[in-house]
């Protein structure tokens, strides 16, 4: 499919003064450096979505260090983030039950998702990438808000999490996934509902796919070989993105039938360094 052409942007704010520029460069660059080197994600405080918002996630088991609350002034302050990581930690029967696509039509409440040869399963690849973005973001001062609070229990149904992210308010909602294509295909693309089913869709989520892409390759990472446009993919299929009322998108980080993929998908620093772009990406998007 062909991604449709950039969105117009969304306003920027005003000009900050050279000091404040450079303060508050220096607060994301002293938080993106935390993601990079594991930093425990507070557990008091932080909004969670499980059929009611206010709880908060198990932390990440890997990431050790103390990382302090953001201050107000962070460049993020005022702001919320939606999260998804893809799928979830455990399966039942209620699974196949069928939900709304926002099209018309129902698909499966939740899927299991994919996994590497080796048995790292994606919905423990999405909550640990999820875990490091949530402190990165945080750090920065925004209200971060996930879409389910563990990797071991059944999540959320797709709509279920649409829901919760548009009573979030968010002003982003990222849903973090990782494919399972030929061993042969590899790459990142960014999803974003298409055809539009209202303003925001036609608009600022485009944007923010745009955005997404973007930084993702000026920090390093390959568009998808197999799949999209350069990095984008317009889809019509996704209950999450179709359901939504605030600017969505779903990154799908790469392929995790891919040998040289997977090695960085089930390591903690390649799992930090696809924390880090997409949280640039996010700040890439709200800064303007």
């Amino acid at each position: 499919m062909r991604a449709t052409s950039r969105a117009p942007g969304i306003r920027m704010p005003g000009t900050r003064p050279r000091a404040e520029q450079v303060r508050h460069a220096a607060l994301a660059l002293a938080a993106l450096a935390c993601v990079l080197v594991g930093c425990t994600i507070p557990t008091d405080g932080a909004a969670t979505a499980r059929g009611q918002i206010g709880g908060a996630p198990e932390p990440v088991p890997e990431v050790t260090a103390q990382v302090p609350r953001p201050a107000s002034s962070t460049p993020l302050a005022g702001r919320t983030v939606f999260l998804d990581p893809g799928h979830s930690g455990s399966q039942d029967a209620a699974m196949t039950a069928q939900v709304p696509t926002g099209r018309g039509d129902t698909k499966d409440c939740q899927t299991t998702g994919t996994a590497t040869d080796d048995g790292y399963p994606e919905h423990t690849f999405t909550w640990q990438v999820v875990g490091l973005m949530r402190t990165g973001l945080e750090q920065l001062g925004a209200r971060v808000v996930l879409s389910r609070t563990d990797d071991t229990s059944v999540g959320n149904c797709v709509d279920e999490r649409a829901a919760l992210a548009n009573a979030s308010g968010a002003d982003a909602v990222v849903s973090i996934h990782a494919d399972g294509a030929g061993q042969d295909q590899r790459g990142f693309h960014v999803c974003y509902s298409a055809p539009p089913l209202n303003d925001v869709q036609a608009g600022a989520s485009v944007t923010f796919a745009t955005t997404m892409r973007d930084t993702l390759v000026a920090a390093g990472l390959t568009p998808a070989n197999y799949t999209g446009t350069a990095g984008l993919q317009p889809r019509a299929d996704l209950a999450g993105l179709n359901l939504s009322e605030r600017p969505s998108i779903l990154v799908e980080l790469g392929n995790m039938r891919s040998p040289d993929e997977a090695r960085e998908m089930t390591d903690e620093a390649g799992r930090a360094r696809y924390a880090r772009a997409v949280v640039q990406g996010v700040v890439g998007y709200l800064a303007g």
